[in-house]
């Protein structure tokens, strides 16, 4: 590990601990830009950092276009001063009437959300034709993923035909995220991510034939921005999201992006039961769980030592050898998924140049803040 993760005076703080370092945010920031080409071509997605500081460089650099994935997310995007915000989310029950109260708390805001479905689209027209208001929605096609979104082909056609005539809402264009598309080796990616946009293309022109707008055509996540960044498509927006902390997952598949990890979690030393096994305060409520177990965290200063146990607050490792760790030794880590990891956090202490600069709260974390 390089000096980029040194940290003056941490053994003043707690573990286990968030942590962020600016000065590598500021680093991927720029370069998700450079790939982009351009600042106008970037809707990057809020999931991972959940912060309006974030937010706020993001505007500092003139992003002016976000997505997220819950209403508290949309509410912390606009109250950090985003005015176009893409809730990417297929909107369905009391949700309906979350979103009328969004678009009356911010009717400045440019405010748009996802259907695959005539059902909740036709309820949420309903709630918004009887406040007076409208509401852009995107089209959410079923990239191969299997996961939400429609299958592009005829019954798209209709539905976007739906959408562009009912009363309250507007056609607001389509949503397309691949990222199932994992290959390490960017040849095959590339090949994967043109080979789905086949059927996006020929979508999106049959509908423009047909006299439909689309203002907007929301593509990518972190894998696969890139190789969307090489179309010149005037409608097309970027959304990545990991790559403004990136993680030691996306490090391994992606090893053609470059980004650093800039978020890590400082561990403790608890327990030494054995000579080759060391136990650290880093359980599944303070890094996430989601990856396979065995592989939840990458240490650094432990090469080789294999994750064998984890609890809600304890981690074993087990080295190959004899450790001559101590209980209160500190360790960074660095998360193999970093979104729902940030999540289990209330705050995450935040590092510049070495030294401990700020604290900033995970503030839509939560699914609920006042809508």
């Amino acid at each position: 590990m390089s000096d980029l993760y040194a940290i003056e005076s941490a053994d003043s703080l707690p573990s286990p601990s968030l942590i962020l370092f600016e000065d590598l945010i500021d680093r991927n920031i720029r370069e998700m830009i450079r790939i982009a080409g351009s600042v106008d071509r970037l809707r990057p997605h809020c999931k991972t950092h959940k912060m309006p500081q974030i937010v706020r460089k993001l505007l500092d650099h003139g992003i002016t276009r976000h997505k997220c994935a819950t209403l508290a997310e949309a509410e912390m995007l606009a109250e950090a001063g985003a005015a176009d915000v893409f809730l990417a989310y297929n909107i369905v029950g009391p949700n309906i009437d979350r979103v009328v109260a969004y678009r009356k708390r911010y009717p400045a805001v440019r405010f748009s959300v996802t259907a695959d479905d005539p059902r909740p689209l036709a309820s949420l027209s309903r709630r918004m034709a009887e406040e007076d208001l409208t509401i852009e929605v995107v089209m959410d096609l079923d990239t191969g993923l299997q996961r939400t979104g429609i299958a592009p082909g005829k019954t798209a056609v209709e539905l976007y035909e739906m959408l562009s005539t009912l009363p309250g809402i507007e056609p607001g264009g389509l949503h397309w995220y691949d990222g199932q598309y994992r290959q390490t080796e960017i040849a095959e990616r590339k090949s994967a991510v043109k080979g789905g946009r086949l059927a996006l293309d020929q979508l999106r022109d049959k509908l423009l034939v047909n006299g439909f707008s689309i203002p907007r055509i929301v593509v990518g996540g972190t894998g696969s921005f890139p190789i969307h960044a090489e179309y010149s498509d005037p409608q097309m927006e970027l959304s990545p999201g990991t790559v403004i902390f990136h993680d030691a997952g996306y490090g391994s598949i992606y090893p053609d992006l470059d980004f650093i990890p800039a978020a890590a979690v400082l561990t403790r030393v608890i327990s030494c039961p054995t000579e080759n096994r060391v136990t650290f305060d880093l359980g599944s409520k303070a890094i996430a769980a989601d990856p396979p177990a065995g592989n939840r965290c990458l240490f650094y200063a432990l090469p080789g030592a294999k994750e064998v146990l984890q609890n809600e607050e304890h981690l074993v490792l087990e080295t190959g050898k004899p450790h001559n760790l101590q209980p209160g030794d500190a360790q960074l880590v660095f998360p193999w998924h970093i979104c729902p990891t940030v999540a289990l956090h209330q705050s995450a202490t935040v590092v510049r140049g070495g030294k401990i600069s700020d604290e900033w709260l995970v503030q839509a974390r939560n699914r609920v803040l006042t809508i």
